[in-house]
């Protein structure tokens, strides 16, 4: 069978299961907790097209396993699989709409939209599979350390978050008031998001690998990272409007630090020049 028809009756099954299942759980989180997951079935399927013999694809696969495996371990510390461990956002839409507006949302954005992303984001392995493209050159090999980068700085910036978070609470629950109340230091002092930049960046590496298998990058496949960048950037607009609501100095950081792509930090109007010779 076609490894594109294989994906897509994938697609269909985890479709289906998670809408079920959130209608049974009342939980919409079933897509997060898929999400780490099925990228990496859908690429091992398109390098078994190739009998697991083609370099290109075997690396992209492995690549993208690393992720899966580090986003799948974060997800899981965080509480993402514990019952109740759903988006505290969705619990935040859901207030500002009807059941039935709620459940076109769910069944439309939620679950069918962000599956397809998880799967177009795949597609250029596909690409590779389709070219015949198997020796794996230089250009290969800059595009596989670059992932591997980003994984390195998605893998700092999560840990960051989680030792801020865990002092956090555990100075609330002391009965101390925090010093910060959200996280402005490390890589979060270049970029509010860098977890989201290097994200959304490994799956344009993983684009660029098809359009060198092609020696273009015109290629509709780069459709599925447009598709995640347009998603996160919707999704870190409702994250910062939720940020924003809590702490009122948020707006302070927003206007101080790059919002995705990290960038030296600016200076606050009100701050004092720095001193020069």
């Amino acid at each position: 069978m076609d490894t594109v028809v294989v994906n897509l009756w994938i697609l269909l099954g985890t479709c289906a299961l998670t809408w079920i299942l959130s209608l049974i759980t009342k939980d919409t989180s079933w897509v997060d907790r898929i999400w780490s997951i099925v990228p990496a079935v859908y690429v091992w399927v398109f390098a078994a097209g190739a009998s697991l013999a083609n370099p290109i694809l075997n690396v992209m696969a492995i690549l993208v396993t690393l992720w899966a495996i580090r986003l799948t371990f974060n997800f899981a510390r965080k509480g993402g699989y514990a019952p109740g461990g759903e988006d505290y956002r969705w619990e935040v839409l859901r207030a500002r709409m009807s059941p039935g507006q709620y459940q076109v949302f769910n069944l439309f954005f939620i679950v069918i939209y962000q599956n397809i992303i998880l799967f177009l984001i795949t597609l250029p392995a596909y690409t590779v599979l389709a070219s015949g493209a198997t020796a794996f050159g230089p250009l290969e090999v800059i595009l596989s350390v670059l992932f591997v980068a980003l994984l390195a700085v998605e893998t700092i910036a999560d840990q960051q978050q989680w030792n801020f978070y865990n002092h956090k609470y555990a100075e609330i629950a002391a009965g101390r008031q925090p010093q910060a109340r959200f996280l402005t230091t490390g890589l979060f002092r270049f970029s509010r998001h860098p977890n989201f930049f290097a994200e959304q960046s490994q799956w344009w590496v993983l684009f660029f690998f098809g359009a060198a298998a092609t020696g273009s990058i015109l290629q509709v496949t780069a459709l599925g990272a447009l598709l995640l960048t347009v998603l996160f950037v919707g999704s870190t607009r409702f994250t910062e409007e939720i940020s924003r609501s809590k702490y009122p100095e948020y707006a302070e950081y927003q206007h101080r630090t790059s919002p995705i792509i990290p960038w030296f930090p600016r200076r606050l109007v009100d701050e004092p020049a720095p001193l020069t010779n």
